[in-house]
């Protein structure tokens, strides 16, 4: 009985490996069908075809698109909180913690627009998609929470709670949008660099916010 226990735990994990490694493949695929198509446009056929699977073997790993888009945004969401978390100086101050946040979570979508749009397929029309309630809460907590640095730094700089969510919410706008112009080469037309834009609006925030 011994041996049988030693034997089987290898070959389960060289079986979950195999696994992951498939389903990984199945995601790289549908970022690519997503890309091309969007949330709408793809389907769990193409998706297929795209990963060298046939529809049925798809659905032995994924029951929906809207299941792989939420796994896709998920490791994307992981990703985004890991950068803003990262090298934060040991000695920091409020200031200098908001500022660190702010930034970094504007650099990762500066460095990956890919990631940016992957936020974006979900909408079509103006109108959410596909995606359950669990798991979309689930999703916008990750988002949230690589905010939540820029949010308790408010705090401590003595924002009400109310306060520090509204104007985090205002950052997490302001944010999005210059990334939207920078991105699009729209930006160019005012002769202005989104990256100096949104560093100017945290400092504007913070004085703001100690008088």
């Amino acid at each position: 009985m011994e041996v049988e226990a030693n034997t089987e735990a290898p070959r389960l994990t060289r079986l979950r490996a195999v696994k992951d490694m498939k389903r990984q493949m199945i995601l790289d695929a549908a970022r690519r069908v997503f890309e091309k198509d969007g949330l709408l446009g793809a389907n769990m056929r193409a998706i297929a075809n795209e990963a060298g699977y046939t529809a049925s073997a798809l659905y032995n790993h994924y029951a929906s698109k809207e299941e792989i888009y939420g796994d896709l945004l998920s490791q994307s969401l992981d990703r985004l909180n890991d950068a803003v978390s990262a090298d934060v100086p040991a000695k920091a101050n409020t200031v200098q913690r908001i500022e660190h946040h702010a930034l970094a979570f504007f650099d990762f979508y500066l460095h990956y627009p890919r990631e940016l749009d992957l936020g974006f397929y979900l909408f079509q029309g103006m109108k959410p998609l596909g995606l359950t309630p669990e798991l979309n809460d689930r999703l916008n907590a990750r988002l949230r929470e690589a905010l939540s640095g820029v949010e308790e730094g408010l705090i401590a700089l003595g924002c009400s709670k109310k306060t520090a969510a509204q104007e985090t919410t205002a950052l997490f706008g302001h944010c999005v949008g210059l990334l939207l112009l920078t991105h699009t080469g729209r930006i160019r037309m005012f002769g202005q660099d989104g990256r100096t834009l949104f560093t100017a609006y945290i400092k504007k925030l913070i004085q703001q916010v100690k008088k």
